[in-house]
């Protein structure tokens, strides 16, 4: 293999051709980055947070991978990988995640302390949460936290502090990400049975859809609280609309519970992630009050 098929097996080992987790993870941020200083943030921080995301994404899919480098090759859509089809070595994978969790921990040291003591909370927890898959029915209730980590590492980069309504916003995207995750699950769910792994798609089973709709009500009634607390407006609210719209569709799309719909679903609600911090930065820019 030559160096630039190896930088290519790396890329992949890191999800850069695949960036919807890294959008998925990105949008809370940002709303969360906006929300805390009431509109556009300070741009060290912006920077900091949105080069973090990147790269804490990258970490948390290759320790990911070495976490189910064997299972990975008894599933059909994960065969591949890297790790798995052996492009990779082990040793290699975590090296290559040594040194991105440092390059992010270079990032966080420009921040405050309070910043620095939350990106130790949330380095355990990406590296925890590949393993919860072996002894937990609820591996996607744990990924909730680790996806919202970012926000109280927002406002405390913002504001120095992590106030209660920054806690609103940290349950509403777990609420979200759990619904989405478990989309994503049913993908997998055949597979997932016959290799033992867990997942809120097998714990759920035929109920699966009407416990996906309950956490999106959930995560929809914790945006409006955070919007409410944040005192947002009419654009806001054209965002939580578009949410209920996404969530509506992403419903239609599981119905039948096929692969390619239940993926479809999956990659949907990056678009209701976008419309929310969309809207959310358009109800600062025009400041219309409901």
């Amino acid at each position: 293999m030559n160096i630039r098929e190896k930088f290519d097996a790396y890329a992949r080992l890191a999800r850069i051709d695949r960036p919807i987790g890294t959008f998925l993870l990105l949008w809370p941020c940002l709303m969360a980055l906006w929300l805390a200083a009431g509109g556009l943030p300070d741009l060290k921080v912006l920077v900091v947070f949105i080069l973090g995301v990147f790269i804490m994404r990258a970490c948390g899919c290759i320790i990911n991978d070495y976490a189910d480098r064997h299972l990975d090759t008894r599933v059909e859509r994960t065969k591949l990988r890297p790790l798995a089809s052996g492009e990779v070595t082990v040793k290699e994978a975590l090296l290559l995640f040594v040194v991105l969790g440092l390059v992010a921990f270079c990032l966080v040291l420009m921040l405050n302390p309070l910043v620095v003591k939350l990106s130790y909370i949330g380095m355990v927890l990406t590296i925890i949460y590949p393993f919860t898959k072996r002894f937990t029915n609820m591996p996607q209730m744990f990924l909730g936290v680790v996806w919202s980590w970012s926000i109280p590492m927002a406002y405390a980069a913002q504001t120095g502090a992590v106030p209660a309504e920054a806690w609103w916003l940290f349950a509403a995207n777990w609420c979200w990400t759990i619904a989405y995750d478990t989309m994503y699950a049913m993908v997998d769910r055949d597979d997932d049975l016959k290799v033992g792994i867990k997942s809120t798609a097998i714990l759920f089973g035929k109920y699966d859809r009407q416990i996906i709709g309950l956490f999106q009500l959930a995560a929809l009634t914790c945006f409006m609280t955070a919007g409410f607390v944040a005192d947002r407006g009419l654009m806001y609210l054209v965002g939580l609309l578009a949410f209920i719209g996404f969530s509506l569709y992403q419903q239609r799309l599981i119905f039948g519970r096929e692969r390619a719909p239940c993926l479809q679903a999956f990659l949907n609600n990056n678009w209701a992630g976008m419309a929310l911090f969309l809207a959310l930065g358009m109800d600062y820019l025009l400041g219309v009050a409901i």
